[in-house]
């Protein structure tokens, strides 16, 4: 297999509207070219508060001048209870033309090299649970599994919790539990809506 030359830099202003591309954020939708223009200048300030912080590294692979993968570091602790701090990697990504030219491995090393310079010991790295080759490849460098990560909106989250909030969220106040009977009264409003006649 031919593994072309990877070279690592930080992320610049510059590569926003690259970025937003590698982690596509841009689904289909209306408007696009505004959609455009507003994700890149999140990028673009996203880009510059991480550069702004010691605790956390935005760092992009090139192959012959084309973005072909990032990887955004955070330093954080262990755990609530550690001293002890973690590089966390939470969004390797790698565009699928680039794949298997040693983009992944550059920017794992690139962690690795970084953790040193931070006296970490630890990297906790999350891959997506559909993405069966990440997953075999973290495991293969060592990365054994530790968690599962699971997320969800807040409105669905809500919808799942009771209605009635726990005993510690009731104390000396009145609107916990009318906030939770509005709320299970519009669920409940949804549902009888939501049924066929």
């Amino acid at each position: 297999m031919f593994r072309c030359a990877v070279s690592l830099s930080d992320a610049a202003p510059g590569d926003a509207a690259a970025l937003v591309e590698v982690w596509g954020a841009l689904a289909e939708r209306p408007h696009q070219d505004q959609a455009t223009a507003h994700a890149t200048q999140e990028a673009a300030a996203a880009i510059a508060r991480i550069a702004a912080d010691p605790d956390q590294r935005l760092v992009v692979a090139r192959i012959d001048d084309a973005v072909a993968g990032a990887v955004h570091l955070m330093r954080a602790p262990l755990s609530p209870v550690h001293s002890d701090t973690a590089i966390y990697v939470m969004h390797l990504h790698v565009i699928e033309s680039f794949r298997r030219h040693g983009v992944g491995r550059a920017l794992l090393e690139a962690t690795v090299t970084w953790a040193e310079e931070k006296d970490t010991e630890h990297v906790i790295a999350a891959a997506s649970v559909a993405s069966r080759d990440a997953n075999r490849y973290m495991a293969r460098l060592g990365l054994s599994q530790i968690a599962v990560v699971r997320g969800a909106t807040v409105p669905a989250l809500r919808a799942k919790l009771p209605v009635e909030p726990p005993a510690a969220a009731r104390v000396g106040t009145r609107s916990h539990r009318n906030v939770g009977a509005v709320l299970a009264q519009r669920r409940s409003l949804r549902r009888s809506q939501a049924r066929p006649s």
